[in-house]
């Protein structure tokens, strides 16, 4: 075997791990009891899943073709720097909205800070 077939079994290897991330990810957001615990299965795990997929197919034709695509590259920039702020911003929309947590959640200790009682 070859250097260049070790790397695109590699790079093989990197996508399919990137679909199981994505299998996860969706069973996360199903499962899952609340919006929260749903935007961290739906932000974390999908982000990996796409970033493993692009870099996978990165690396391939990369090593097949000896094409480095910039696309590629700014795809994974892309959703490396936006899918954790837009997975935020949609929770923190949701909590200043008073979207109920579910009732196996310990502690709400932003409660107090944004919602204080009134005296």
């Amino acid at each position: 075997m070859s250097t260049s077939q070790i790397i695109e079994y590699v790079a093989v290897i990197i996508i399919f791990l990137g679909s199981i991330m994505s299998v996860i990810s969706a069973f996360g957001i199903i499962r899952l009891p609340d919006v929260y615990t749903r935007s961290h299965a739906a932000t974390k795990s999908s982000t990996v899943a796409v970033l493993l997929s692009l870099t996978g197919a990165f690396i391939h034709f990369w090593v097949s073709e000896n094409f480095i695509s910039v696309r590629l590259i700014l795809g994974i920039l892309f959703v490396f720097l936006t899918a954790p702020v837009s997975g935020h911003l949609l929770t923190r929309a949701a909590y200043r909205s008073k979207v109920k947590l579910t009732e196996n959640s310990s502690d709400d200790a932003l409660k107090e800070v944004l919602f204080p009682e009134k005296k």
